[in-house]
Formats: C-alpha cells, structure tokens, sequence
C-alpha cells in the first residue's frame, strides 16, 4: 500500500521571544536563519482556529533536509506552560548527532539546559552502545541530542 505522504517538511515550535529563539538556534545549528515574516493573511485566523491571529515566523534550515519553523504569536498571546515530557501533546526535535560529546558542549554554550547532568549510554537492548540526551531551549522544548551506535 503506498502511502499519500513521502517526508517530513518541517518542525514548528511556538516560542515567547523570537529574537532570544533565533540567537539560540543560530548558536546551536551554526547557520543563519531564513525567511522571517509576519504572517497575517486573511485566512490565517480560520487556518488556526484564531481569527485574529498575526505571527511572527522564520525559517532554519536543518542538516538532512528538515526545516525548523519558529513562531511567535503576537496575536493572540498565550503564557508557556512548564517544561516536561510527559504533557499531552508535548513534541520534542531530535538532532542526530555524531560525536555527542562536542553536540551537548555545543548545545549549553548555545544557552540549552540539561535535563541529565550528562548523556547517557544505552547499555542494553537493540540500542546499546547509542548516546543520547535531552536538553531544553530557552522555551523549555526539548531537544534529543542522538549518536547512533557505532558499527562494529
């Protein structure tokens, strides 16, 4: 059966601070952002369930094809909600990642905080040997930081 989607063409994340969002991911992926604009069409209150709604957008790129797409509703304004996973409804980007120790020190020197104190390494399982760690944007999203097992 083939099915009617072929990729993921883009993440988005709801941000409080546009301008403090773009500076941590320009940090953490090392690459200017693209595409800033106000989004506020005449039918983009019905798109979203918001009649009113006007935000402010921009675009990263993603190495191995993924865009990140960062929105700051101006209106309406909502308050975040507390950092977890565990939140119906919670998303989290995961970067694959192939020395973990240079993607986490990267990641805090961009203003991420752990969650762990340091990675951790599976140690059992059909994922032994994989890296991972979880780190939290200036918004509280989660970001998994991913290094595969190395093959044998």
């Amino acid at each position: 059966m083939t099915l009617p989607f072929d990729s993921v063409h883009h993440v988005g994340i709801t941000v409080t601070d546009l301008e403090r969002s773009i500076d941590f991911w320009t940090r953490l992926l090392g690459r200017p952002h693209r595409d800033r604009r106000i989004l506020d069409g005449p039918r983009l209150g019905e798109l979203l369930g918001y009649p009113a709604a006007r935000i402010d957008s921009c675009w990263f790129d993603i190495p191995g094809g993924v865009a990140l797409e960062l929105l700051d509703y101006l209106e309406p304004h909502e308050d975040a909600y507390d950092p977890g996973n565990a939140h119906p409804g919670n998303v989290h980007v995961c970067l694959r990642v192939d020395d973990m120790s240079a993607a986490h020190a990267r990641a805090l020197s961009a203003g991420a905080v752990p969650v762990s104190p340091e990675p951790i390494e599976v140690k059992q399982g059909p994922r032994a040997g994989t890296k991972v760690a979880y780190v939290r944007d200036p918004d509280g999203v989660t970001i998994e930081l991913l290094q595969p097992r190395q093959a044998q």
